[in-house]
């Protein structure tokens, strides 16, 4: 029987998608993190359950040929990324197995699987950051939560975020210990500043900073406007954002410009695009045109259909596919996203295109009373997935093809098999990697009504 603080020898077999080496022990599974399909390693066990354990690596014997050196220093310590320490061909073979593991486990489905596309750049690839701050005996740490809590592990330089970024946080630091900021107490719900939130857009290089507080307005702002445009002239738009609730979601529901445009201005798929704070965007825009390319491929306008997007945000998968489509209608139930979303199309001069702020029923019961019958609907659901009476109502539509786009694979697989009870086919799936490092992937699908 194992126990608690055993040193054992493990071969790693495989690796999960949170980055958990598998290797198993008279038969038991043992997860070991940073560890790679291939290592011969001595584990220290650090909990043991009755049908697994969980282990650290206490020294590796004979590495594995897709071990490779961590790029960050806060790797080890830093909740971001589980996958640093191997190779990018073997994160991508991870991540594609994955989809088609859940797909036949949880799905019950055996449907061809595209290769993977993966990312451009396994660097500066991603266009925001959330960094919460920690006060210390020493002053502040800002950077991300170290696993499984809510310590802040310093790290203002991160391979995956833009290197303008490290600088603005610098002068946060400053700034707090000028003006004697006090920095966010979740345990308390005491002090001001809570997170700082920036934002990149890859084309025009413009910079939102959008300091999160737990109040109503923070001190000399103006002297911290005036601090951060000397750091980055790329800076367009600085937003106090306020959240003075006791919950762990970052953003707040109010915003307050203090200097420049209330958004930044982004190009995708040859397509211009104002990003706000409360904005859905895209984390990795160069990964999103790719996944929209392969979306449009799953969706096979020809200029004949109507196309509805729902949970379309901002407009962006729709807008991006209109010039094939005969009209695009897209349904979100957040004001503000549909607002951004008609500005988006006015500004490309998109005139096939409308938006409607309501929930997915009540925009069936709407398009059903003018008559309308979409061809093709795009789902692109947050990590939840979707509502089993969202794919009932999607169902009754009766488009001809379905597009689920996912950044959960195990939701999807889920929704799929509902789908498949309501009379669609998976026909395709492709995994697209968004999240280099991180253990996470979207993936696409395609269904067709039988």
């Amino acid at each position: 029987m194992l126990r608690k603080n055993d040193i054992i020898k493990l071969n790693i077999g495989s690796v999960t998608l949170q980055g958990s080496g598998v290797g198993r022990h008279e038969g038991l599974a043992v997860f070991v993190p940073m560890t790679a399909a291939g290592d011969e390693i001595e584990a220290h066990i650090l909990k043991v359950k009755s049908n697994c354990a969980f282990a650290k690596v206490h020294k590796i014997i004979n590495p594995s040929p897709d071990r490779t050196e961590a790029d960050c220093p806060a790797y080890a310590k830093c909740g971001g990324c589980v996958f640093r320490h191997i190779s990018y061909e073997a994160e991508l073979e991870i991540k594609e197995q994955f989809c088609r593991d859940v797909m036949k486990r949880i799905g019950g489905l055996d449907i061809p699987c595209e290769k993977i596309v993966g990312s451009e750049s396994r660097t500066e690839c991603r266009n925001k950051a959330q960094f919460p701050l920690e006060k210390t005996a020493d002053g502040v740490k800002i950077g991300f939560f170290s696993p499984h809590s809510h310590r802040v592990n310093e790290a203002r330089s991160c391979p995956l975020q833009p290197k303008e970024f490290a600088g603005i946080l610098n002068v946060f630091e400053d700034y707090i210990k000028r003006y004697n900021v006090s920095v966010y107490d979740e345990t308390a719900h005491k002090g001001l500043l809570r997170h700082i939130y920036l934002r990149k857009a890859a084309a025009t290089g413009e910079i939102m900073v959008c300091p999160v507080i737990n109040g109503k307005a923070l001190p000399e702002d103006e002297r911290l406007c005036s601090m951060l445009l000397g750091e980055n002239g790329n800076i367009k738009s600085i937003i106090i954002n306020e959240n003075r609730e006791k919950t762990n979601v970052i953003l707040g529901g109010k915003c307050r410009t203090v200097y420049g445009a209330d958004y930044i201005t982004d190009e995708l798929c040859s397509l211009e695009f104002r990003i706000s704070p409360l904005s859905f965007y895209q984390v990795n825009p160069a990964g999103a045109e790719k996944l929209y390319e392969k979306a449009a491929q799953f969706a096979c306008l020809d200029g004949g259909q109507t196309l509805l997007d729902l949970y379309c945000g901002t407009g962006t998968i729709g807008l991006t596919m209109a010039k094939n489509a005969k009209e695009v209608i897209g349904v979100e139930i957040i004001p503000q996203a549909i607002e951004d979303a008609k500005i988006n199309a006015a500004i490309n001069g998109i005139e096939n295109a409308r938006f409607m702020c309501a929930d997915a029923s009540e925009a069936a019961k709407k398009l059903e009373s003018e008559g309308v019958k979409p061809d093709v609907v795009i789902l692109d659901p947050p990590r939840k997935g979707c509502a089993k009476d969202v794919l009932e109502t999607v169902a009754q539509m009766a488009p001809d093809k379905i597009v689920y786009i996912s950044c959960d694979p195990a939701t999807q697989a889920r929704d799929a098999a509902i789908l498949t009870d309501l009379g669609y086919k998976a026909e395709k799936l492709c995994p697209v990697d968004m999240f280099p490092g991180c253990g996470h992937c979207e993936s696409v699908l395609q269904l067709i009504r039988e």
